[in-house]
């Protein structure tokens, strides 16, 4: 049995005008999702902006979030750091709030070895009894974790759940997914890629599309099983929606969808930039192609 629901979104984190954290704003984005098709939600994480969040707003945003939707979503807390020793404090103190698991990023900047990446993942696992997701994103962290790391990891500690796979890599993903338990998922890291990546063996998705087509998604990712034919039509609809979200570094474009359909938004905090007036059209345009209704 899988430890987390297929669909997983990772939720941006609302800012004031002064880009101060927007704690009420993300309880009520928090309920969007759920309302619209989300059995998940990832706090903290790159959608998050957790690069920016410090300590006290990171276990402020979890305590929030499990407050809003604690009882209808499994909530997972974005915990990695490239300092082992923060990372193991950081799921030791979320693990107390009320959190359904843990998500840890390889760590960023200092690309440690898989050795070093094995004893990192370990050492996170250790800080806590609920299950953990391991996010894989070398483009953001110039560090990956191996095939066979994570199927060592997969084997051999108990709560290690699952990786968000976002390398885009399906001969790696295959590879993986043809080894790992039964109870290993993997979830794809981007939402252009989780049609793929079910079709080699994955799981679902960790969104950031699920803010705005959650019920699609979900519907995709339900159909596939059953009918490919019919997951892959809403895949080719939301696709140019998938594209338009990363014409600029997330979450910039995210935040200006949100912003245009009324959603808790706000500013993204240095040193990313606020979508311009190329990027919104852009993300206006995708949202139209996806078949959402704007104000």
């Amino acid at each position: 049995m899988l430890a987390f629901p297929r669909l997983l979104t990772a939720m941006a984190s609302p800012m004031t005008p002064d880009r101060t954290l927007d704690l009420d704003g993300a309880q009520r984005l928090a309920v969007h999702l759920v309302d619209h098709g989300n059995d998940g939600i990832v706090v903290a994480g790159t959608t998050g902006e957790s690069p920016t969040l410090d300590r006290r707003e990171t276990l402020d945003l979890f305590r929030a979030v499990v407050e809003a939707v604690g009882e209808r979503a499994c909530v997972l807390a974005g915990c990695g750091k490239n300092d082992t020793a923060a990372t193991v404090e950081l799921t030791r103190a979320a693990s107390a709030l009320g959190v359904d698991g843990v998500m840890v990023v390889t760590p960023y900047y200092n690309r440690p070895s898989q050795r070093g990446l094995d004893g990192h993942f370990r050492a996170a696992a250790a800080a806590t009894d609920l299950p953990v997701l391991l996010y894989n994103i070398p483009s953001r962290t110039a560090c990956e974790i191996a095939p066979e790391t994570l199927l060592r990891l997969a084997e051999e500690v108990e709560n290690v759940a699952g990786v968000k796979d976002a390398v885009g890599d399906m001969v790696k993903t295959s590879w993986l997914a043809a080894r790992a338990p039964r109870d290993f998922g993997i979830w794809s890291g981007d939402d252009a890629t989780a049609l793929p990546t079910m079709a080699v063996g994955g799981v679902g998705v960790v969104s950031v599309a699920g803010h705005l087509v959650g019920e699609d998604l979900a519907r995709m990712i339900g159909e596939f099983p059953i009918d490919p034919t019919k997951a892959r039509e809403v895949h080719f609809r939301l696709l140019p929606l998938f594209r338009a979200l990363f014409v600029d570094t997330s979450p910039g474009p995210l935040k200006a969808a949100l912003r245009l359909l009324g959603l808790p938004a706000g500013p993204v905090r240095p040193p990313l930039a606020d979508a311009d007036e190329a990027t919104t059209d852009a993300v206006r345009d995708g949202l139209r192609a996806a078949g959402v209704e704007l104000p």
